[in-house]
């Protein structure tokens, strides 16, 4: 382990170690530090997991370990708090916009394939377009 750190930090000696970014979905922070970090109470982050609102991960022995990503929804819910919606609305958009969010991903990673013209009647060959009037009457069944 010590071998691995001592190769990651930077060949200037000035022991900053270098490598990839931390997992933002890693749950790493305690429940008092997450609710410090976020700026509410412990009993808060409790009450928002009961309401589903978020879902820690769980070390063996049950801890609770609150990831950046975590932190970053419970900021959007304090948001959303001070605007005025009450924890059921607070459910509703942040469902809403995780599902936007995956949308948008789907979106991107899709490869567009190239599409066939659409033909009309007014460009096919040997069919003429349905002419219409705007001032035609019904025509009545009666002779």
């Amino acid at each position: 382990m010590a071998q691995e750190v001592q190769s990651r930090i930077s060949s200037d000696g000035s022991g900053v170690v270098a490598g990839a970014e931390p997992d933002s979905a890693r749950g790493v922070y305690g429940i008092s530090v997450a609710a410090e970090l976020v700026g509410t109470g412990v009993q808060n982050l409790r009450a928002y997991e009961a309401r589903g609102l978020l879902e820690p991960e769980r070390t063996e022995g049950g801890t609770r370990r609150y990831s950046a990503d975590d932190l970053e929804r419970l900021r959007r819910i304090g948001d959303l708090l001070e605007a005025g919606l009450n924890l059921a609305g607070i459910g509703m958009v942040l469902n809403l916009q995780d599902e936007n969010t995956q949308l948008r991903a789907e979106k991107e990673d899709q490869q567009w394939l190239p599409t066939a013209p659409i033909t009309t009647a007014s460009n096919s060959p040997g069919r003429s377009p349905k002419r219409t009037s705007s001032n035609s009457k019904p025509r009545s069944t009666r002779g």
